[in-house]
């Protein structure tokens, strides 16, 4: 349909509001308190618009056909003006001092408004400054605009801010010598503050986007306030190097003083209109090594030790680049190594037999596919603590596209159950993963393979849902698999499965890497799990040699002191870019003393020569682009090409007993996870961020084994023993328990051997 905006004629789609139009064709409306993707709060008034002669607000106006709107008419102008004045009034005048101050949108619309006079004044009240861990809160800032309350609930989905009252009353002559909007503004701002939901304190995952969303600076990092002028930093585009969404971010740079012209990450910014990140993104960023050196006469001992073949062996793990993976793979090639990489061994193993059955290169859902589907089922993810990006944008579908679907997994996570009602949560026995794509299968499968249909036909598990009603009307459906789908002993079985499920139901699929570049890794590297005779090179694990960012042989860079790409989640190339200079060597020193690519100057030199066969397409790094458009449009590297072919049929031989996890007297299970913001060892580094290993347990855990806060236990499997103290994790639900392997100190190898889960007997450390 076509709308006229400023006598500007312009494509729209029926039901879209007049601000996203607008946006999206750059057309300025002036906004505080909406956001793209959420519920309009009409909280600020200011995008109000003539549209057909009546003054609506933009925000929750939806277009019509042949609907002719002005954006800033002289009756419109005053008003926003008259607005402008009444959040003016007592808000503190510290330009100078305050956080925000260079990028804060009160202080821009106040200039682009011209309010120059004040004509409103109350007395004001005393607002206590709130100290919340990671973000402090300042009340006398605070516009109420409830950006911070909506982002919470409709993107991250932990409502975990609200308004409150603040126990002040507006004078009743005001409302006469007010205009109708800015009366309400201003009564709404004296009489409500921001503050957690639940309790005086905040109770979330700290993923900060609230902190992003603040117009005024109320929210703040605790880290980063007061610490720098923000018009001081350079921001550096990057992505996420902690996991697979690998959002863009950008890390505020600047020197750290007159003295010291070294430089520094004050902090990790976003551009939260398109994109959200999760809280290891803001705030684990300062994981770099500052002590980093050469030792020249080890690494010439390393290097000439792959030359005459000592080392046999180079063992890494997916937190790289593309181009990393693609040096280590020509490394393998020309000195007869095996790369061992056991994470992203697995998931090749999983995206091979899944596209074998598929007919398809990779699977073929994105965000973008999970934003607009009105059915989501995910599975074998414990989803908030592997991807808590991807959690977000289901969310956000639930929220906004009224989705409805079926959550699946062993551990009981109460957030996810406050989604949304149309959102089921199956808390189902560990293991159980054939049963659920079978279910799927059942329900939705289609020209099936003759030895699946004849397994279906006896198949009556439903996990006591009402599909018919769950799923009635809906019509774009995504199924997102996680981590646990790739380490099951049956994991070739479950690969064809969900093959199957791409080509013969409607289902667009997902299947999350489980590190940053899992995927690239997957895509690039030749993988074994054997070790040949001879020494192995650690690139960030233990190895005869280690090469490594923290107490290496010979220091590496951390990622966020590289140039180069990942593949993310989203099946697309994304570069990343260097923050923080590197004082100790880079991957690809070691490859140019071996000679492996002549004219390879940089590692970024190996971006064009990424591998076509597996979609990537020759572009040059400095050529790719990093940046979302108005119109949300990703200009973020490239997509991958996704390449069809005949799929394989014979699936009943893949079929095979399995053996269920059989509890004991005195042992739980406990699985393979880690807290939402530290999902690895890099991130464990940093400064906000960092922990001691804990094993993570409800309340009902802790119950069954009469365990108390902090006490010690160890665990027990195969006669390995690990001690660990217990931490409460009110967010569980049901006998459950998760262990992370984000402390490298710590090897929790010896219980999970590969697995994402293992039964282990529960000693109390007092009685061994």
């Amino acid at each position: 349909m076509k709308i006229s905006i400023n006598d500007q004629i312009l494509e729209a789609d029926e039901g879209e509001s007049i601000l996203n139009i607008a946006r999206a064709n750059g057309i300025y409306i002036p906004a505080l308190c909406y956001l793209s993707g959420c519920s309009p709060t009409l909280a600020c008034r200011l995008c109000m618009v003539e549209a057909n002669g009546k003054v609506v607000y933009s925000c929750n106006a939806k277009a019509k056909e042949d609907m002719q709107i002005y954006t800033n008419t002289p009756e419109i102008a005053a008003e926003r003006n008259a607005i402008m004045q009444t959040y003016c009034v007592n808000h503190p005048i510290q330009c100078g001092v305050c956080d925000k101050s260079g990028e804060c949108e009160l202080q821009n619309l106040t200039t682009h408004l011209k309010v120059n006079e004040q004509k409103f004044a109350i007395a004001d009240t005393h607002k206590p400054h709130k100290k919340w861990g990671l973000i402090n809160y300042d009340p006398a800032l605070c516009i109420v605009c409830e950006r911070c309350v909506t982002v919470c609930k409709d993107r991250i989905g932990e409502s975990a801010l609200k308004t409150v009252p603040r126990g002040v009353e507006v004078p009743k002559e005001l409302k006469e010598s007010m205009p109708k909007d800015a009366y309400a503004v201003f009564s709404k701002m004296q009489k409500s503050l921001i503050g957690p939901s639940v309790g005086e304190s905040l109770d979330c995952s700290f993923c900060g986007e609230c902190i992003s969303v603040c117009p005024t600076g109320a929210l703040i990092s605790s880290h980063f306030q007061y610490s720098t002028n923000i018009w001081e930093l350079n921001p550096i585009p990057a992505a996420n190097p902690h996991q697979s969404d690998c959002e863009l971010i950008y890390y505020d740079v600047k020197e750290k003083s007159t003295s010291d012209r070294s430089k520094q990450i004050y902090r990790v910014s976003n551009d939260f209109t398109f994109g959200e990140i999760s809280g290891a993104a803001r705030f684990g960023y300062d994981f770099h090594n500052e002590l980093a050196c050469k030792n020249e006469e080890k690494f010439e001992e390393i290097v000439l030790n792959i030359k005459n073949g000592a080392i046999k062996n180079i063992k890494f793990n997916s937190f790289i680049t593309n181009e990393e993976a693609l040096i280590l793979e020509r490394l393998r090639e020309k000195f007869d190594l095996n790369l061992i990489n056991n994470e992203a061994l697995n998931y090749q193993k999983f995206l091979n037999k899944f596209s074998e059955f598929s007919g398809l290169s990779s699977y073929n859902a994105d965000y973008e596919d999970i934003k607009k589907s009105d059915f989501i089922i995910t599975a074998g993810s414990f989803l908030r603590h592997e991807s808590p990006v991807t959690s977000f944008k289901l969310n956000n579908a639930l929220k906004m596209n009224k989705a409805a679907g079926i959550y699946f997994h062993h551990i009981a996570d109460e957030i996810v159950k406050k989604y949304s009602k149309n959102f089921i949560y199956v808390t189902h026995e560990a293991g159980k993963l054939e049963q659920i794509l079978l279910f799927i299968l059942k329900n939705w499968g289609e020209n099936l393979p003759i030895a699946l249909t004849s397994k279906l036909t006896n198949f009556d598990e439903n996990f006591g849902l009402d599909i018919q009603a769950l799923s009635e009307g809906k019509s774009k459906f995504t199924l997102i698999l996680g981590s646990d789908f790739y380490t099951d002993e049956n994991a070739n079985l479950l690969a064809a499965l969900t093959g199957v499920i791409v080509r013969a139901t409607p289902f667009r699929v997902m299947l999350i890497p489980p590190r940053t570049n899992s995927l690239g890794v997957a895509k690039i590297c030749t993988l074994t799990s054997e070790k040949k005779p001879g020494k192995t090179l650690g690139y960030n694990e233990n190895g005869d040699y280690k090469f490594s960012i923290f107490e290496g042989d010979i220091d590496t860079s951390a990622l966020n002191q590289q140039e180069g790409t990942f593949t993310s989640i989203n099946n697309a190339l994304v570069p990343t870019n260097v923050a923080i200079p590197h004082k100790g060597y880079f991957l690809n020193d070691i490859a140019n003393t071996l000679g492996l690519m002549a004219m390879a100057k940089d590692t970024i030199d190996y971006t064009p020569n990424l591998p076509k066969e597996k979609g990537y397409k020759g572009i040059k790094f400095d050529d790719l682009e990093n940046f979302y458009a108005n119109d949300s449009t990703s200009h973020r590297g490239y997509k991958l090409e996704i390449s069809n072919f005949t799929p394989k049929e014979d699936i009943e031989s893949l079929f095979k007993e399995k053996n269920e996890p059989n509890l004991k007297d005195g042992e739980a299970l406990v699985s393979l996870a880690n807290p939402i913001n530290l999902p690895s060892f890099f991130a464990n580094y940093a400064t906000q961020t960092a922990k001691r290993a804990k094993l993570y347990a409800s309340s009902e855990f802790m119950a069954k084994f009469e365990i108390s806060q902090n006490e010690a236990i160890i665990l027990e499997k195969d006669e390995h023993k690990l001690a660990i103290c217990v931490e409460l994790d009110s967010e569980l639900g049901g006998v459950a328990a998760y262990l992370g392997d984000y402390d490298d100190k710590l090897d929790v190898g010896v219980i999970f051997n590969g697995k994402s889960y293992a039964p282990v007997k529960i000693i109390k450390a007092k009685d061994e």
